[in-house]
């Protein structure tokens, strides 16, 4: 039983990576899940698993298309910082490798520290995804069990594919988003361009506020999120996440480099046994595959 649960949750949090990094878009993303209403329970809530996104490496790779002939490799780290009540200051960390090959084929390693059972023993815990569109599958690896977990990338049942749902509903979340501005709920202001990681990157901040007694809160509560893009590579290269409840999050690329990675991060190594996913359960795009359960 603890064999599976363990392999579930590394399936869920794995499988929220693969299902980010296949897709890269035309513009800057819309608001995260903590700034969307239904993200992550009330407006301004954390992200899936009671972390926001960028802790466990998520942002970088968004949006509703593959895009291909702008390989990249790139290293990230993601910190968050949260001060309780009593003054003691909890900080969690993630690094990550992010590659893309002129395919639209990519590749994702992500290191977690600092939180959970890693916070009490010390280690760490590497998860890695393989978002292959050309072959229309998803895998996550587990390297120390040397299994990796093939998933099929999802088509809508009206026929229509992943790309066009996701710009449908980042659409969908546009008009939210300008319904709220218009509300004076959410406030958008544009930054100056920067150079981060060698790429220039708009910047665009959003600030939401919880109302007085929404959350059953006596004093109106501001969450501020800044997110830098590359129109370039269309990837997020750092993002500020501040939220007085929670903390502050930073996802930022430290080292960039536009080469073609190579062509064996995006296959499965050949010592490792290939389990297959199936649609409809929990966990992600395939979800924990049958033979799971028996581990």
């Amino acid at each position: 039983m603890k064999g599976t649960i363990r392999i579930n949750l590394m399936l869920s949090a794995a499988l929220l990576l693969a299902s980010a990094a296949v897709r890269a878009q035309n513009g800057p993303p819309p608001p995260g899940p903590d700034m969307r209403h239904g993200g992550g329970g009330e407006p301004g809530g954390p992200g899936p698993f009671g972390e926001r996104a960028e802790l466990m490496g998520f942002e970088g790779l968004h949006g509703g298309k593959t895009v291909t002939g702008a390989p990249f490799s790139a290293t990230a780290t993601t910190e968050t910082t949260q001060t309780l009540s009593d003054g003691t200051v909890l900080h969690r960390t993630a690094a990550s490798n992010v590659y893309r090959d002129s395919q639209g084929r990519s590749r994702r390693e992500v290191t977690l520290a600092g939180f959970g059972p890693l916070a009490t023993t010390g280690k760490t815990r590497t998860m890695v995804t393989i978002a292959d569109p050309v072959a229309g599958a998803h895998y996550a690896l587990e390297p120390d069990q040397k299994t990796a977990y093939k998933m099929p990338m999802r088509k809508a049942a009206s026929g229509t594919n992943n790309a066009e749902n996701s710009a449908a509903f980042e659409q969908k979340m546009q008009q939210r988003l300008e319904q709220d501005e218009a509300s004076g709920v959410v406030k958008k202001e544009t930054l100056a361009t920067q150079m981060i990681a060698g790429v220039s990157a708009e910047g665009t901040r959003i600030t939401r506020t919880i109302p007085v007694g929404q959350i059953g809160n006596d004093k109106p509560l501001a969450v501020v999120f800044e997110r830098w893009y590359s129109p370039d590579l269309q990837i997020v290269v750092k993002s500020t996440r501040t939220d007085p409840r929670f903390g502050t999050t930073t996802y930022t690329v430290i080292n960039l480099q536009r080469a073609e990675p190579a062509a064996s991060l995006f296959t499965v190594p050949t010592d490792y046994a290939v389990k297959a996913g199936g649609h409809g359960s929990r966990g992600g795009p395939g979800g924990p595959p049958p033979a799971a359960s028996s581990n």
